[in-house]
């Protein structure tokens, strides 16, 4: 429609802002000379009328609308010098996405009228296109900001009891054929109650999504036949991404489905978090589109060269950065991640490439102004901030050097423990330290064992499956020879290059698998889980698979028996970490006695039995490491200050290719029982007998086996009445229905259908409310490493 009454408006707030009674616009641009906003009536049209805006405060354009309603496309035109070698990229004829956009209808549509320079030119991007754009570029849409929120509340669960499943809002529905197909690879699938039942009977408590940002698939990989898979080239901060929309963004409809998908995840006492893109844009170097903020501000949106303005600087090897520094590109972020709590209620963000936000001109700051604003506001400071804590740029691998308040992608412990379960030499001490939280790398600047979000995969990567498959990389179907992709995979075959291995060498690969998820999901600090790994599902080798929009990447629900059983051990594992808080502690280990049981809260063994000492440490070549965790000696209370406690665990761990004898710790009257063995296809053992202390058990080769106390005191299980042995560093060598199948995962076919598989159930401690306490932190549990 062409508005007949034109208002003054207002600057505040940013972007499009339905009233009840018409809508404000504002659109930011300190160097722009005109600005015009257009209205569409249909995508594909040209527009049906052109408003110039000559209101302008505080560096804003703004008007304000009465006849315009929700559902309204819209865009802009920004007029201002065309001078790359300034910094300024302005172009009247190019149709430009507000940044401030809650929707996005439609999708670009490339053609060389997307760039604001003449495609083939000699002088390439210093020459100027005169060509209208407008009928070729998606629309932002005004949307209703009012939704039946029913009373959502967030679960807000404490974060030492988080377990973090992440997954694709496409690839993890696309092929389960419990839903209907066109809820499939949708918001609403994945708040479908099939979904819901899924992810409860999994035992997860945090839902990490990958990008939900509308983004922007390039022209290089659709002229190749794929696509921007991940969704890591965000175009819109505000609008969710259309074609996960069950009504295929149907001007808007996919807002309210996220929030229809949030409130029903909420209801389950599931939490959502966002992987947020805020460190580039889909525009790309100097020789990209012009989309949005490159024809809107330029010289604001993004970092550029100081000698030379036509240039961008690129810290995310994507071909630009934002510029974050700028306040009004501060004031974008925020407003953005303000936006998704209050308004879309999410409980948190992984922050993708998180030191690019935090460098101030060429230096990473850990006090920049990102962080400074964070931590003052009173909304995100109150929800999960978790980093990845590294970009491509000098300096940029930051792992535990982010502030308070801040959790981050542990790459320590996903590189040590994959190096420990390949069989390498002299990561004992990493190995002992990434299981403990990683006290050595968050410990002295006052954090917690809650700064690590600990993993063995993510989406960027090999699967766990192609991590014991494959010892190459085979990204092929990317179409780039097999050039793109990490090749420092810390990865093993286990004798065999691919899937289809012998029967010996695809069962020890299963035994290994149970080592990851088992040291993952016993391991102080808080796991995530990639989504999928806990079904096996593969990437046939492929570890970047960000434009495979196809099999590749989408979760195969239909399950043979060996990945059924992986599914209910890694459920049952799940449930065994949540149910006992000694896995799952709020504060590092002290190595001490804490409650004047005689015993420390952790405690190290050699094989035959008795306390590691520092001659034990600094083995390089010992592969074998045992530790008992105290749950009578935990300085943990409850929010009423009742104690609480937990029961006594005996974990060995073998990463030696032979079989080794170890020696369970205590006196006679102690007994063990083993309620876990890798070794065993279903991890969990079903009546296991008691074992005395000071019994032998022989450790087989590549497994790790969990012991539970059950009679004598800690104090007993600690110390023996004589030494048993010398301390030679070892030589070198059910008819139950599945718990899924309602949720659409089909039970195991065959024998395996019918073998008891029964969760050891402890009950609860009593006193356990959940919650943290902090205690002081005092000496490392693990002792430092000599210097020379």
């Amino acid at each position: 429609m062409k508005p007949t009454k034109v208002w003054k408006g207002h600057s505040y707030p940013l972007g499009a802002t339905w009233t009840g009674s018409g809508v404000n616009f504002s659109l930011f641009s300190e160097n722009a000379t005109g600005v015009e906003l257009c209205l569409f009536d249909q995508l594909g049209e040209p527009e049906t009328a052109r408003i110039k805006l000559t209101e302008r405060s505080d560096q804003v354009w703004h008007c304000f609308l009465p006849e315009i309603r929700p559902g309204q496309l819209y865009g802009y035109r920004v007029d201002g010098p065309y001078e790359p070698l300034k910094g300024h990229r302005f172009n009247r004829n190019k149709l430009l996405i507000d940044p401030y956009a809650k929707a996005i209808a439609g999708q670009v549509q490339w053609s060389d009228e997307m760039f604001s320079y003449t495609i083939g030119h000699a002088d390439g991007d210093l020459s100027f296109d005169a060509r209208d754009n407008a009928v070729l570029m998606p629309k932002a849409v005004v949307v209703n900001p009012v939704f039946a929120w029913g009373g959502d509340v967030r679960p807000d669960r404490a974060f030492h009891e988080t377990v973090i499943y992440e997954t694709h809002v496409k690839g993890f529905s696309k092929l389960w054929e419990v839903l209907p197909e066109h809820l499939r690879g949708t918001y609403a699938g994945i708040g479908s109650p099939h979904a819901i039942e899924y992810f409860k009977k999994l035992g997860v408590t945090a839902i990490e999504l990958m990008p939900v940002h509308q983004h922007v698939t390039s022209k290089h990989l659709l002229d190749k036949g794929l696509s921007d898979y991940w969704g890591y080239n965000s175009l819109g901060f505000f609008a969710p991404e259309p074609t996960y929309s069950s009504e295929n963004g149907n001007r808007g409809a996919e807002v309210d489905e996220f929030r229809a998908m949030v409130r029903s995840l909420h209801a389950a006492g599931l939490e959502v978090i966002l992987d947020v893109v805020y460190n580039h844009t889909a525009e790309g170097n100097h020789l990209g589109p012009t989309l949005g903020f490159r024809g809107i501000d330029n010289a604001s949106y993004y970092r550029l060269t100081a000698d030379n303005p036509r240039y961008y600087m690129d810290y995310t090897g994507t071909g630009n950065t934002l510029n974050v520094p700028n306040p009004r590109v501060l004031q974008l972020v925020m407003d953005s991640l303000r936006y998704w709590v209050l308004d879309m209620h999410v409980d948190g963000f992984r922050f993708d490439l998180a030191t690019a936000l935090a460098r101030e001109l060429h230096e990473v700051s850990r006090l920049s102004s990102f962080f400074d604003v964070i931590h003052q506001d009173p909304v995100l400071s109150q929800v999960k901030l978790i980093a990845e804590p590294w970009d491509v740029g000098e300096g940029g691998y930051q792992v535990g050097n982010f502030p308070v308040l801040w959790a981050e992608w542990n790459g320590r412990y996903r590189d040590t423990v994959r190096r420990y379960w390949k069989g390498e030499s002299g990561h004992m001490r990493d190995f002992a330290y990434r299981l403990c939280g990683s006290s050595d790398l968050y410990q002295s600047s006052g954090k917690t064992p809650t700064a690590s979000i600990n993993f063995i995969t993510s989406h960027d990567g090999f699967a766990l499956r192609d991590l014991v498959s494959f010892n190459e990389k085979h990204n092929e179907a990317n179409g780039e020879n097999n050039q793109d992709g990490d090749n420092n995979n810390n990865s093993y075959n286990w004798g065999y290059e691919g899937l289809d291995a012998p029967e010996e060498i695809r069962a020890l690969r299963r035994r290994v698998k149970r080592n990851f998820l088992t040291t993952l999901l016993l391991s102080q600090g808080v796991p995530m889980l990639r989504g999928g790994d806990e079904a096996g599902a593969t990437q046939r080798g492929n570890n970047n698979a960000y434009c495979q929009d196809n099999e590749i990447s989408w979760i195969n629900w239909k399950l043979p028996p060996p990945e059924q059983q992986l599914l209910e051990f890694t459920s049952r594992l799940i449930q065994f970490r949540l149910q006992h808080p000694i896995f799952h502690q709020p504060n590092f280990f002290k190595g001490r006695d804490l409650r004047g049981t005689g015993v420390k809260d952790i405690t190290w063994f050699y094989p035959d039995g008795s306390e590691m000492d520092d001659e034990g440490w600094s083995a390089d070549f010992a592969k074998v490491l045992g530790f008992m965790l105290s749950g009578r000696s935990m300085d943990l209370r409850s929010y009423f200050g009742e104690p609480i406690t937990d029961g006594t665990f005996l974990l060995y761990f073998n990463a030696h290719d032979g079989e080794v004898e170890v020696t369970l710790p205590g006196r006679p009257n102690v007994g063990w029982r083993r309620i876990l063995d890798t070794t065993d296809e279903a991890g969990f053992i079903e009546s296991p007998r008691l074992r005395q202390g000071g019994s032998k058990h022989q450790l087989t080769a590549i497994s790790l086996v969990l012991f539970q106390q059950e009679t004598g005191t800690d104090e007993e299980a600690r110390n023996p009445w004589e030494k048993i042995g010398g301390r030679g560093l070892p030589p070198r060598k059910g008819p139950t229905t599945s718990p899924f199948a309602a949720s659409g995962v089909p039970a195991p076919a065959g024998p395996s259908a019918t073998t008891p598989i029964s969760m050891p159930n402890p009950a609860r401690v009593p006193g356990s409310s959940g919650e943290a306490h902090r205690a002081p932190d005092l000496a490392p549990a693990i002792p430092p490493k000599p210097t020379p």
